[in-house]
């Protein structure tokens, strides 16, 4: 996909914070908010440059999964349950708002939200075929209601009924804590890297998507961090008489912002209009989000099935191709936390724990992997974003018991289940010291993956006929090669002015190259070898060596070792030690004595 449709995706997900998080602001802190929610805004922002970098290291997927992965096994299965966690209840608090804003009365709202997921998960045992579709065409209506509702806005935005925070730092912290949710689906962007269109110049054995990710990722955080301010300020220039109403509609604000703003400019009949076109577009964006995060339930639950973390009855597919038991987790959980609370307020409690916790193990992982190609500064953010929000989880666990039992319900019956499958498929922990480890892990081994394929180029170059011609021409004829055979005369002689050749240099004109090309060539007829002869005359050997084997995309290069004397090798240099130093890391050299 391009960067449109994948900050669509991403956007259907992340783009949907706002319909209730301004809202939860104001019952956290009232008219005193707008810090809360700026510093959130602020939060949300350092956060998308993270991803930024995250999608830039990881093309073929970077979740917190696959991320932490690379640290520990366990920590990528604690990570994977946080997520769990987070997209159970963005299902219920996405299906609860959806159902808001659509205008449902508040005493059915809670059988409603279940009745919709059962609906919605129903709906993917068929297969989510068009997963993300609904989300895609509704990006776009959504970001021009919020358009429309901060230009409705904009002729009543005022500071007079901003109140200055009059709570300690540890109250607003408790405040700011409560507000986070903006941060929820931000690490969908992450897992959406192995399908992106690459950037222009990458290839599938090496892709990047840097550039399609920065473009996915920058397009929603601007329009969550601007729009999530502007409605915000929005809010909070109602007059304090409204205030009762605000606290009353806190679930759908947005609906209820373009009432209020689109009735004071063209009167009660339009402002009625706009409240159900903002309640269609935005509850259908919501419903879009539970489908969205009940799919990306299923695949992480049976990925991790997959890989041997959960049991092997979860990889059963039904005739659709669907996994029995992820789906029927991926709807039973939402409906559970949805039944077990009966307030909006509950289940926003219950939220920020599992985002929080994914996004910081996942930055965490990344902070302290080495192997990431990442800037000093890069590394620096990333590690005090990680500091700020290991803080926050830790508040979250203190200051909301409700959250940290949903918390480790998730993780305990998740790690149960994962001891369970390793149990069932003989699997035992054992501890070893790490040289051992590292001798047997994936790593090792990859470097020891014969290459033998068809179609491989070989470059041998020589001075004279040398043994290492004749090594050359067996290993081509092994491994079914090509052999291209480089003679360099080496040119050393000062000129005030660059030399434009009239005719192009041919090694049958040089006695001691015609002789080893004529003569590779008769033994490579013999033998049923592939030989192209390459001349050059060049001032720098090494540099020419090197530049022809990167041209070719030569697999092997073959040189024979220099019998030259130390006072000669003082003055002039050492080909093979020039070469060895500049060549790239993809071209194996093979230096014959």
């Amino acid at each position: 996909m391009d960067w449109k449709r994948a900050a669509a995706l991403l956007y259907g997900d992340w783009g949907t914070s706002k319909a209730y998080v301004i809202g939860l602001a104001f019952v956290a802190a009232k008219f005193a908010s707008l810090p809360i929610i700026l510093a959130v805004c602020a939060l949300t922002a350092v956060v998308a440059y993270n991803y930024v970098i995250i999608c830039k290291n990881f093309p073929d997927g970077g979740g917190v999964y696959s991320a932490a992965r690379d640290q520990s096994r366990v920590l990528a299965v604690i990570g994977a349950l946080l997520l769990v966690a987070d997209l159970t209840v963005t299902a219920a608090l996405s299906g609860w708002a959806a159902l808001s804003y659509f205008g449902v009365p508040s005493v059915y709202t809670s059988l409603a939200t279940v009745c919709a997921i059962i609906i919605v998960g129903a709906i993917n045992s068929f297969g989510p075929k068009h997963s993300g579709s609904m989300a895609v065409s509704l990006a776009v209506p959504t970001a021009i209601v919020v358009v429309v509702i901060i230009a409705l806005s904009a002729p009543f935005l005022t500071t007079a009924h901003l109140e200055p925070t009059h709570d300690s730092f540890r109250h607003n912290w408790a405040a700011f804590v409560g507000v986070i949710l903006a941060l929820s689906g931000v690490e969908a962007i992450a897992n959406l890297t192995g399908v992106m269109k690459l950037d222009p110049g990458s290839t599938p054995d090496q892709p990047k998507v840097g550039i399609t990710s920065h473009r996915a990722i920058w397009v929603v955080a601007v329009e969550v961090v601007l729009g999530t301010a502007l409605l915000g300020w929005a809010m909070l220039s109602l007059p304090h008489s409204m205030e009762a109403e605000i606290l009353r509609r806190q679930e759908d604000m947005l609906r209820f912002l373009g009432e209020h703003y689109g009735a004071e400019l063209f009167g009660v009949p339009f402002g009625h209009l706009m409240g159900i076109v903002i309640g269609t577009v935005v509850g259908l964006l919501l419903l879009s989000a539970v489908n969205t995060a009940i799919v990306a339930l299923i695949g992480l639950i049976y990925m991790m099935a997959r890989d041997g973390e959960m049991p092997k009855t979860f990889t059963r597919l039904n005739s659709h191709g669907v996994p029995i038991a992820p789906l029927l987790i991926a709807i039973v959980l939402p409906v559970v936390v949805v039944v077990m609370t009966n307030k909006f307020e509950d289940l926003a409690a219950l939220y920020a724990i599992g985002v929080v916790g994914a996004i910081a193990v996942n930055l965490g992982a990344c902070t302290f992997n080495i192997k990431l190609h990442m800037h000093v500064y890069e590394r620096i953010v990333m590690g005090f974003t990680f500091l700020v929000l290991v803080a926050i989880e830790l508040t979250i666990a203190k200051t909301k018991p409700d959250a940290l039992f949903f918390a480790c319900c998730i993780l305990s019956g998740g790690m149960g289940l994962r001891m369970y499958s390793q149990k069932r498929a003989g699997l035992e922990t054992v501890t070893v010291h790490r040289d051992v480890a590292e001798a047997f892990s994936p790593a090792a081994t990859a470097r020891l993956q014969l290459r033998l394929d068809t179609g491989q180029k070989i470059l041998v170059a020589a001075r004279g006929l040398t043994p290492v011609l004749r090594y050359a021409l067996e290993e081509t004829r092994l491994r079914k090669a090509t052999l291209y055979v480089l003679f360099v005369r080496e040119l050393a002689v000062s000129m005030p002015a660059p030399v434009v050749e009239r005719t192009t240099p041919r090694w049958q004109e040089d006695s001691q190259a015609a002789a080893i090309m004529y003569g590779m060539i008769d033994l490579a007829k013999q033998h049923g070898v592939s030989v192209v002869p390459l001349y050059a005359v060049s001032e720098d050997p090494a540099g020419t060596i090197l530049d022809l084997s990167a041209l070719l995309g030569i697999d092997f290069l073959l040189l024979g070792a220099s019998r030259r004397r130390f006072f000669t090798q003082l003055i002039r240099g050492d080909v093979i030690e020039n070469v060895a130093r500049d060549l790239p890391e993809n071209i194996q050299l093979l230096i014959h004595g």
